[in-house]
């Protein structure tokens, strides 16, 4: 008899098949005994065909899952760098100009509280500086006007002291026969209070030699000059001035 075999697994056709090859046995044994047992002629052989029933179908197994094949994560791709626009700045509007502002007038001062005394005294006091201030300046006009007309009558003076010095030399000066024109000499003439001559330097001359030589012999030869009057506008020096053709 061949020993079936066992997987281990259990099948739900196991029962049914190991009860039929038991049957199948006890059948065989079954007719052994008898035949033997009962046959009076030497037992014919007997030839038995033993066969192993068809071991019990396997169930397949159910499929291993097939091994997930994770999709590969997408390449990233390539980054393309956009050209930069470089945009022009436009040119910033010109601001309006503000309209000028109107000029805030100052707070009007409010009026004081009048102190009708002191106002008087101060109208009082004004009055009396006003006043001194009018003399004063009427002092000061008629000292002007004073040293004007003493200066007037010094001029007048000193005016009539110069010329009678230029008749008294005219009248010594002796003319060159060729002397042309009206040229002018100075001269600078130092006298004495008694009005006698004591130097006599000619300043510029009348470009005619002749004319400067004799009018030089003229101031020496009036010696004493004539003495102004009053006696106070006597000067030590004098300049003096003399041209052929003055009277």
């Amino acid at each position: 008899m061949t020993t079936l075999a066992w997987d281990g697994r259990r099948d739900t056709g196991y029962g049914a098949s190991f009860t039929l090859a038991l049957t199948m046995h006890l059948v065989l044994l079954a007719i052994l005994f008898f035949g033997v047992r009962f046959a009076s002629a030497p037992p014919a052989a007997v030839s038995v065909e033993l066969w192993e029933p068809p071991p019990p179908p396997r169930v397949a197994e159910p499929p291993k899952p097939a091994p997930k094949v994770e999709p590969e994560p997408p390449k990233p791709e390539p980054k393309v760098e956009k050209p930069e626009i470089v945009e022009k700045a436009l040119p910033k509007p010109k601001p309006k100009p503000e309209p000028p502002k109107a000029k805030a007038e100052p707070p009007k001062p409010k009026a004081p509280v009048r102190d009708l005394e002191a106002e008087k005294r101060m109208r009082e006091q004004l009055a009396r500086e006003q006043s001194a201030v009018n003399e004063r300046l009427a002092r000061e006009m008629a000292a002007r006007e004073a040293a004007a007309r003493e200066l007037s009558a010094r001029e007048r003076a000193m005016a009539a002291w110069i010329g009678a010095i230029r008749n008294k030399i005219r009248g010594n000066i002796n003319l060159p026969p060729d002397l042309v024109g009206n040229p002018e000499a100075i001269f600078d003439v130092s006298l004495l209070p008694t009005g006698e001559v004591l130097t006599v330097r000619m300043r510029r001359s009348s470009g005619h030699k002749g004319y400067d030589s004799a009018v030089e012999r003229a101031i020496l030869k009036s010696s004493p000059l004539p003495k102004p009057d009053p006696a106070s506008l006597f000067e030590r020096q004098l300049e003096l001035r003399f041209r052929p053709q003055d009277k």
